[in-house]
């Protein structure tokens, strides 16, 4: 059995006084530190008083297919690969995910050096609850898609963490309060753990109002859940649907949006409205 395996490495997510010992000695005894910034690593390296010895080899989103077979080579072969992203845990929103898939299915050692998370540091800064959350990674990018998922969030009872571009987040807020209401409580938390560290809470529509002339910086949303649903009748969650038919979205989106957690598939409901719409 080899003595080789891949370490997903967290990194500090701004502070690097947030860096653990861990950090520090697999840095300094990696055979190889694959990173997603070679120069970013170069840095934190050196914020850290570590000299990184092994070979240090580039692994983003555009070379990580490319990638995996090398590694997982030099694993077999015995070596330590550290796998080291710009900020936070490899794989979530970062490479890392592909590797780690590969190495199970290859019956290759693979363990975690746990950290700092952008994830959990917003969610306990903004002020939700915390009791029960998820995390959806990045919005989708195209008007349509993104008001698809916000539409899917409009049921969901936990609290939801995202990340989104700075140069997106005025647009994305502003179409959350159009299609989850105004009302909805939310955090946007800029920046966390560096110098200029910002939580702005308040509601949709609140938050929307701030950001609109533009923000810089690494943005983390915390969207607070919604209420919990009632028994609702066939005939409210069909009048829900019409309501949000009205107000621009395909029937189909509107049912899947409705239904989730009521105990009624999207299909069923679908079926209810078009029966509500020609009842002969």
């Amino acid at each position: 059995m080899t003595s080789g395996r891949v370490v997903l490495a967290a990194t500090p997510i701004g502070n690097p006084g947030d860096a653990s010992d861990r950090l520090r000695e697999v840095l300094a005894t990696a055979d190889v530190v694959a990173a997603e910034d070679t120069r970013h690593l170069r840095a934190l390296a050196a914020a850290l008083g570590v000299t990184v010895h092994g070979r240090v080899m580039s692994f983003y989103e555009h070379n990580e297919a490319g990638r995996v077979p090398q590694l997982l080579d030099r694993v077999r072969a015995g070596d330590v690969v550290a796998v080291v992203t710009d900020a936070g845990m490899p794989a979530v929103s970062d490479p890392g995910y592909s590797l780690t898939l590969a190495c199970i299915e290859a019956g290759l050692p693979v363990t975690c050096l746990p950290g700092p998370s952008a994830v959990t540091t917003a969610l306990v800064l903004s002020g939700l609850p915390v009791d029960r959350f998820c995390f959806d990674g990045f919005p989708p990018r195209r008007a349509g898609r993104r008001r698809t998922w916000l539409a899917r969030l409009a049921t969901e009872e936990r609290t939801c963490v995202f990340f989104e571009s700075p140069h997106r987040l005025a647009e994305t807020l502003a179409e959350a309060v159009e299609v989850l209401g105004p009302d909805r409580r939310a955090a946007v938390c800029r920046e966390l753990t560096k110098t200029y560290e910002e939580v702005l809470r308040g509601t949709l529509a609140e938050l929307a109002e701030r950001v609109a002339g533009g923000v810089l910086g690494e943005i983390v949303v915390v969207l607070e859940g919604a209420a919990a649903v009632a028994d609702e009748s066939v005939e409210d969650l069909v009048a829900a649907v019409e309501d949000r038919v009205c107000g621009g979205e395909r029937l189909k989106e509107a049912c899947a949006a409705v239904s989730e957690g009521t105990g009624v598939s999207r299909r069923e409901l679908y079926q209810a409205v078009l029966d509500a719409r020609d009842p002969a």
